[in-house]
């Protein structure tokens, strides 16, 4: 579908393409209709083809409304343009609404999701109460800038989220990327020095080496105790199972043994626990 949607608009200029999509005709609401119910009868491409290229218009005008963000303007035209197809996919004709109305979750709702995952280096929003603050809040801030107690609470109160999430969104907000080995500027004095400046790496210090050689050591030491502990044949199981490659097969071992598969599975199962066991009070002292 995106294949033939793209062969009547020019490439390679955001311009041109807003504009000649802004010169497509507009879809009656008989005509919408109508292609609708091909498209969902009959999956007719060239029905849903002429769908998608009739609301592009909208999904610029909605993409526009998120140039705030510092983000390309052609990557939030196409990824609305990924929400209005998900939503010709899905509407229904019957449902007694126009498709305009029916995309705009659509087409937000990718537009957000491109938004969270781009707009910094690190994910600013993970949490279903964290992307409703994400959006709400920096709206809010344009008009209101830092905010007093009673105004937090008010967002909360208005967003049913507690006060301190909205506390931590506003710091997330007001914090920036650094590169971590980006090069001051000798001239400007203000710039944040890079974590390179100040972040040690003591990976290869002696006394950090030592330390790691002799925890793998003895971690090593206390696992060959604990399969020491086990029966010969659940030695060999998950020996053969977990240490060795190729690694051997349930049928593989269970022909071998003359049991069934499952009776090998019990085996490695048992002989696993066992091992945890032992290993137990060794990891809760680490």
């Amino acid at each position: 579908m995106s294949t033939s949607l793209t062969a009547c608009l020019p490439t390679g200029s955001m311009d041109a393409y807003i504009n000649a999509a802004f010169q497509l005709p507009l879809l009656s609401a008989e005509r919408e209709y109508e292609l609708a119910e091909q498209y969902r009868d009959k999956q007719d491409l060239t029905a849903a083809r002429e769908l998608i290229l009739a609301h592009l218009r909208f999904v610029v005008r909605v993409a526009r409304g998120y140039s705030g963000y510092g983000l390309p303007q052609n990557d939030l035209v196409q990824e609305g343009t990924i929400g209005l197809m998900k939503a010709v996919r899905r509407f229904d004709p019957g449902m007694g609404v126009r498709l305009v109305s029916f995309a705009v979750h659509w087409i937000k709702a990718e537009i957000h999701e491109y938004i969270l995952r781009n707009w910094r280096i690190v994910k600013i929003a993970t949490t279903k109460a964290q992307r409703k603050l994400f959006f709400n809040l920096r709206s809010a801030k344009k008009r209101l800038g830092w905010f007093s107690q009673e105004e937090v609470e008010g967002v909360a109160r208005d967003l049913g989220v507690k006060p301190e999430t909205v506390l931590e969104m506003e710091a997330r907000l007001s914090n920036q990327d650094i590169a971590f080995d980006n090069p001051a500027q000798e001239e400007d004095e203000t710039q944040n020095v890079a974590p390179a400046a100040y972040l040690a790496d003591t990976r290869h210090e002696p006394a950090s080496r030592l330390e790691t050689a002799d925890y793998n050591q003895y971690e090593q030491k206390k696992l060959h105790q604990a399969l020491a502990a086990l029966d010969n044949r659940s030695q060999s199981i998950l020996q053969r199972r977990w240490l060795q490659e190729p690694k051997a097969t349930l049928h593989e071992l269970a022909e071998e043994y003359g049991v069934s598969a499952e009776r090998i599975r019990q085996i490695e199962k048992q002989a696993m626990h066992k091992l945890k066991q032992t290993l137990l009070p060794f990891c809760a002292s680490v």
